[in-house]
């Protein structure tokens, strides 16, 4: 072809794929995903770019552009492929030169170039599939996540619930044994001394059972208050545990008329308040159980500090009882050695009973040694 025709050739040409590309600018938008008219768009557009860079190396550029739109305009992969061959033919081309007309060199040349542009492709494509499974694997995975993420939402707000239900449960379990401790053992306490004002005539015998009486009534008080505002047992406020447990023990030794000792053993700390209290109240619980049951003559109470843990050891020579026909919890309501027992485990320690009928009652409380820091 004449130069003047070749030059007026591509200026038409030029002119028709500059009216293509500003018509696709304004229809493109509306179809974003592979259809009919994106496949007759990438076919007229090649046909524009492949004559022009046949007429002029320097057009590929225009035909380079099918490389990257590929996907974005074919449906099926292997029409995608097919693309891609499509448009390295008339790169191949330009990178001769034109259409070979030196012979069969020229065109072998031509056949290596477009083998290794399409060995290219397939090259850049392998990976870009690579890359494409990677995100959408990525993709799963953060949508996997944030299902994760919601539903420990949800079973962190049910945990939050079964919490509170909990502590609301176990909030009535403390008052419920607090009361017990207290209330339920003053109460019984008072009723003893006012039963022993009625069988004496003695007025000074009697004097001294109504001012024990009055003093338990006073001392029950306190404790239901504390006991309400979950604050430590009385004495602790002011004392160590090893001295509260001596006045504890003597007043219930005075109280009962049972020859008792009390015995401290190790290296004494001032412990966390929470075991403090825990300690004092499974002795009271446990000498209440003596009073109530045991008929015993002698009760020794051993507080033993060691390197890792505190021991409390309740003995009794009483009449004792089988331990395996002991009901959960009696029908008086009363807490017993469930409620020793639970007060213990409720500080990652333990409660362990030895009885027998005839044999005495061993009661022994373990729990870890955590010291007061303040």
């Amino acid at each position: 072809m004449p130069e003047p025709w070749k030059q007026t050739t591509a200026t038409v040409l030029v002119a028709g794929a500059l009216l293509l590309q500003l018509s696709w600018l304004w229809i493109g938008p509306r179809h974003p995903k592979p259809n009919n008219l994106t496949l007759a768009y990438f076919v007229l557009r090649w046909a524009f770019a492949a004559t022009l860079a046949l007429l002029n190396g320097f057009f590929a550029f225009y035909v380079a552009a099918g490389y990257f739109d590929t996907d974005g305009m074919i449906r099926s992969r292997t029409g995608q492929r097919l693309g891609l061959f499509i448009c390295s033919v008339p790169i191949s081309f330009a990178q001769v030169g034109g259409i070979p007309t030196d012979g069969p060199i020229g065109w072998v040349v031509f056949g290596c170039l477009l083998i290794a542009n399409n060995a290219l492709l397939g090259f850049v494509r392998h990976l870009g599939e690579q890359s494409e499974e990677r995100s959408t694997a990525r993709a799963a995975a953060i949508a996997q996540l944030e299902q994760a993420q919601a539903e420990n939402a949800t079973l962190q707000a049910q945990l939050l619930v079964q919490a509170r239900e909990a502590g609301v449960a176990d909030e009535r379990r403390r008052l419920a044994a607090e009361i017990h401790d207290t209330l339920a053992q003053g109460l019984t306490g008072i009723i003893a001394q006012l039963q022993a004002v009625e069988s004496t005539s003695d007025p000074a015998v009697a004097k001294d059972h109504i001012a024990r009486a009055t003093d338990l009534a006073r001392d029950s008080l306190g404790e239901a208050r504390r006991s309400v505002q979950n604050l430590a047992p009385e004495g602790l406020s002011s004392d160590a545990l090893p001295e509260v447990l001596r006045k504890t023990v003597a007043q219930w030794a005075e109280r009962t008329g049972v020859r008792t000792e009390c015995t401290v053993t190790g290296t004494t700390h001032r412990l966390h308040g929470e075991l403090s209290a825990t300690l004092l109240r499974i002795t009271q619980e446990a000498l209440a159980n003596v009073a109530k049951h045991a008929s015993a003559s002698r009760v020794g109470v051993t507080l033993s500090f060691m390197d890792t843990e505190v021991t409390l050891d309740v003995r009794d020579d009483g009449v004792g009882f089988d331990p395996l026909a002991l009901p959960v919890r009696s029908d008086s309501g009363g807490f017993g050695l469930d409620g020793m027992r639970a007060r213990a485990e409720r500080l990652a320690g333990s409660l362990t009973v030895e009885a027998e009928p005839g044999g005495g009652t061993a009661v022994s409380a373990r729990v870890p040694l955590v010291v007061d820091e303040r």
